[in-house]
């Protein structure tokens, strides 16, 4: 990984390291205006799975457990594509329940909320750039459509080596049976 991708993951990721760890410390602070978000969340969750809580307090402590540790491994470049990915989807409630500008009737509390909402949604463009970044190597598209090139230029030479050599096995064997004896 070049220096200057290295340094943009480690500055990307700072904020989810830092934040997340306020928050997993500290989840109180956050519950009132979380609420809402885990209100409607919850009955999701229990649907996929009954044991998976529920409790305002522990989704906030699992999303920012979540936030630091795939922060670390964008920040080391461990698993850094799928880190940002999950990144990107921890910013979405965080958005949601922390800068609802469309519910503030006081325009100074609508317009820090606007602005905060869209530095959350600056952070998720980096983060999607994050995750579709392949370190200037090709990605998984372009090598599956060059092997799939390859592989067909493959067959096709061997049909034509299989064609040529039964024109051979045809006229060797017309020459046989015209050879007395």
């Amino acid at each position: 990984m070049t220096p200057v991708r290295s340094l943009a993951r480690a500055m990307l990721s700072g904020i989810f390291v830092v934040s997340g760890y306020r928050n997993l410390r500290n989840p109180a602070r956050l519950a009132v205006a979380a609420r809402p978000v885990t209100e409607k969340v919850a009955p999701m969750l229990k649907k996929a799975h009954p044991s998976f809580p529920t409790e305002t307090e522990t989704l906030i402590r699992l999303n920012s457990a979540v936030q630091v540790t795939a922060g670390l491994m964008m920040a080391t470049g461990r698993f850094s594509r799928p880190a940002a990915l999950v990144l990107a989807g921890t910013l979405v409630p965080v958005t949601l329940a922390g800068h609802p500008f469309w519910k503030n009737d006081d325009p100074m509390a609508k317009n820090n909320n606007q602005i905060h909402a869209l530095k959350n949604l600056g952070l998720l463009g980096g983060l999607l750039l994050a995750a579709t970044d392949t370190g200037g190597k090709p990605g998984l598209r372009w090598r599956t459509g060059h092997r799939i090139g390859h592989s067909r230029r493959s067959v096709q030479r061997a049909v034509r080596t299989a064609r040529r050599e039964a024109r051979i096995a045809v006229r060797s064997a017309s020459t046989a049976r015209r050879l007395p004896g």
